[in-house]
C-alpha cells in the first residue's frame, strides 16, 4: 500500500484523481503541473525500464528531464534527497497556471519539500553557476531579459543557502507570469496573508495550516500581468496581528525583525529577492523595514486595492512594499505604472518634542537631521508629539472595535487557537460604540490639521521605529511611531539611517494623502545625503 499523503493536501487538490499505478492506493500529489501529464509508480513500486508515459510541458520554469527508466531524473544532490522519500507518482489534471511541486509523504517536512521545489526551478533556468547575482530592484531593472532568467538561479540558491536560519518562506513555488511588462523575469515575494492562487495562504496561523489560496489578490494579478515571477509565500505574524512567525533578523539572528510583514521585510533584507509585497494595520510594514535596514513603503490608504487581502481593521489596513533602497521603490513606483512626480524643492519638518524613543534611535536622529541641515536642506521644528500619541490611542481603539467583529465568527469557531487574535476579539466585542465613534471622529479631526501642516511643510519626518529590533522573537515591537500615520491615511517611507554600531535605525517621511511619489523621491533624496556623509 502506497504510504498515505497529508489530508490536508489531499483535500485542498481534491479534484485530481492520483493513484499508485499498481496498488491504486491512497491519493499521492507529488510532482505536479498544469501542462505536465504523467504516469507513475509510488515509491515501494519503482518503475521498471518498460515502463511508458508522456511528458510534456511549456512552463519555462520546470525541468523535464527523464531517465531510460521513465523517471524525472534527480538533478542536484538536493533533489535527490527530496526525491528520496517521496513516491513517485500519480496522475494530474489541466490545471490554471504552470507550476511544479513536491509534498513529501509528512506535510510537517516544509524544509526538504521547499529544498526540492528551489533546486527544480534552479535547475529550469539553466543558468551558469558563475552568473552574477542580481540583488536590488534597480540591478533587476537594468538587466537584459536573458541575464534576468539567468539571475533567478542564484536568487534561489540564496534562498536555500540562507533561509534554514532565517526562515522568511511559508513556501517557495515560482509561478509562470501572466504576461510581459516592466518587471518580465523579476521575483517578488507576497505576505502569507494575501491570496495567491494555487499557493499556501495560511494566514500565518497553524489553524490554517496546508490552506491553498483560491485566486489570486488584485495586487499579486498586477504585478503577475506585467511579468512578475511570484517566487513564493513569506511568513508574517499570525492574521497581521501580534503573534510572531519563527523568522528571525538577518542582521542578527537573535533579534526579531519585526512584523507583522517579517518574513518579507527580511527576505528583502537577505538578498533573497528584490522586491517583497506587506500589509500595515499600524506599523507592520515600516518597523520591519526599520529593524531589518531596508526601505518600506505604504501607500496612501485606499490607493492600492486590498482585494484579496485578509482584513483586520479596514479603516486602516493598507498595502506595502520593500526594496532595499529608496531608489530602488521609486523605480518600482515608475514599474507599476505610477507618477514618479518630480524633484521638489521645499521646507521639511520634524517633531519638536521628540516623541518617546530609545536613546540609540533619538541620538540617530538628531544626527540625521544635522546632517541634511549641513547639506542645506531646510527643516522646521514643529510640536505635534502630543497629537501623535492621541492618535496612537485612537489607532488601537479603531484597530480592536473593527478587527473584533471581522474576527467574531473566527472566534466562536476556534477560541484560544487564535492565540493574541483571541484577545482582541474578547476586548474588542466589549469596546462600546461611542468609543468607536469618538476616535474615528479625533482621527477626522486630525487630518484636517495635518493638511494644513503639509501645506507649509510637504514631507514631515520623525523616527520610524522606537528604537532598534528588540531581542528575541517573542515580541515583534511597538507600532507607536507609525500608527499616526496610518490612522490618517497618509503614505509613508521608511530608510536606513547611518548607524555607527548596532542594529539599523530607520527614518520615516510622511507626506499629505496622495503624495505617494513625493514622499518616495523625496525619501531618494534625503537617502543619497545621508549615505554620502
Amino acid at each position: 500500500m502506497c504510504t498515505p499523503s497529508c489530508d490536508n493536501f489531499a483535500r485542498r487538490d481534491a479534484r485530481n484523481t492520483r493513484y499508485c499505478t499498481i496498488c491504486r492506493g491512497q491519493r499521492l500529489a507529488i510532482v505536479w503541473h498544469s501542462t505536465l501529464g504523467l504516469r507513475r509508480r509510488c515509491g515501494p513500486h519503482k518503475s521498471g525500464p518498460n515502463d511508458t508515459y508522456s511528458v510534456r510541458s511549456d512552463n519555462p520554469y520546470v525541468p523535464i528531464a527523464e531517465t531510460a527508466e521513465g523517471m524525472l531524473r534527480p538533478t542536484t544532490p538536493v533533489v535527490a534527497r527530496a526525491a528520496a522519500d517521496a513516491c513517485r507518482w500519480v496522475d494530474v489534471d489541466q490545471g490554471s497556471r504552470g507550476t511544479m511541486g513536491i509534498t513529501n509523504t509528512s506535510f510537517d517536512h516544509r524544509i526538504d519539500r521547499r529544498r526540492f521545489l528551489l533546486a527544480s526551478f534552479a535547475v529550469a533556468t539553466g543558468a551558469a553557476a558563475e552568473t552574477p547575482r542580481l540583488e536590488t530592484f534597480s540591478q533587476w531593472l537594468k538587466a537584459s531579459r536573458k541575464a534576468r532568467e539567468l539571475a533567478l538561479q542564484p536568487c534561489v540558491e540564496r534562498i536555500l543557502a540562507m533561509d534554514a536560519s532565517i526562515q522568511a518562506w511559508v513556501q517557495v513555488l515560482p509561478q509562470t507570469p501572466t504576461g510581459n511588462g516592466t518587471l518580465s523575469g523579476i521575483p517578488f515575494g507576497v505576505k502569507d496573508i494575501i491570496e495567491t492562487k494555487g499557493l499556501a495562504t495560511e494566514y500565518g496561523s497553524p489553524i490554517y495550516k496546508g490552506r491553498v489560496g483560491t485566486t489570486d489578490a488584485a495586487i499579486v494579478r498586477q504585478l503577475h500581468q506585467r511579468g512578475g515571477v511570484l517566487l513564493g509565500k513569506t511568513q508574517c505574524a499570525a492574521f497581521a496581528y501580534r503573534t510572531p512567525p519563527p523568522t528571525h533578523n538577518p542582521r542578527d539572528l537573535a533579534h526579531t525583525p519585526g512584523g507583522s510583514s517579517s518574513g518579507s521585510a527580511a527576505a528583502v533584507a537577505a538578498g533573497m529577492v528584490p522586491i517583497a509585497l506587506g500589509t500595515q494595520t499600524l506599523g507592520s510594514v515600516l518597523r520591519p523595514a526599520s529593524f531589518c535596514g531596508v526601505t518600506g513603503f505604504k501607500a496612501s490608504y485606499g490607493f492600492l486595492s486590498m482585494n484579496g487581502v485578509l482584513p483586520l481593521a479596514k479603516s486602516l489596513d493598507t498595502l506595502g512594499f520593500f526594496t532595499h533602497t529608496a531608489a530602488d521603490m521609486l523605480a518600482f513606483w515608475e514599474s507599476l505604472g505610477y507618477s514618479t512626480g518630480r524633484t521638489e524643492d521645499f521646507v521639511l519638518a520634524a517633531p519638536d518634542p521628540m516623541p518617546e524613543v530609545e536613546p540609540a534611535m533619538a541620538a540617530a536622529f538628531q544626527s540625521a537631521l544635522a546632517r541634511l541641515r549641513g547639506a542645506g536642506l531646510p527643516i522646521r521644528m514643529i510640536d505635534i508629539a502630543g497629537m501623535l500619541a492621541k492618535l496612537t490611542d485612537a489607532s488601537r481603539t479603531i484597530e480592536f472595535y473593527e478587527g473584533a467583529r471581522f474576527h467574531e465568527q473566527r472566534f466562536k469557531e476556534y477560541g484560544s487557537r487564535l492565540a493574541d487574535l483571541a484577545d482582541l476579539v474578547r476586548d474588542g466585542l466589549q469596546m462600546p460604540v461611542e468609543r468607536y465613534d469618538e476616535a474615528m471622529r479625533y482621527v477626522a479631526e486630525c487630518k484636517a490639521r495635518v493638511a494644513e501642516l503639509y501645506r507649509a511643510t510637504p514631507v514631515i519626518l520623525v523616527p520610524a521605529a522606537p528604537g532598534p529590533a528588540p531581542l528575541g522573537l517573542a515580541s515583534t515591537g511597538d507600532s507607536r511611531m507609525n500608527s499616526p500615520w496610518t490612522a490618517l491615511g497618509t503614505p509613508a517611507i521608511s530608510i536606513p539611517m547611518p548607524v555607527a554600531n548596532g542594529l539599523p535605525l530607520g527614518l520615516q517621511l510622511t507626506a499629505d494623502h496622495g503624495q505617494d511619489a513625493r514622499v518616495i523621491r523625496t525619501a531618494v533624496r534625503l537617502q543619497r545625503v545621508l549615505s554620502s556623509g
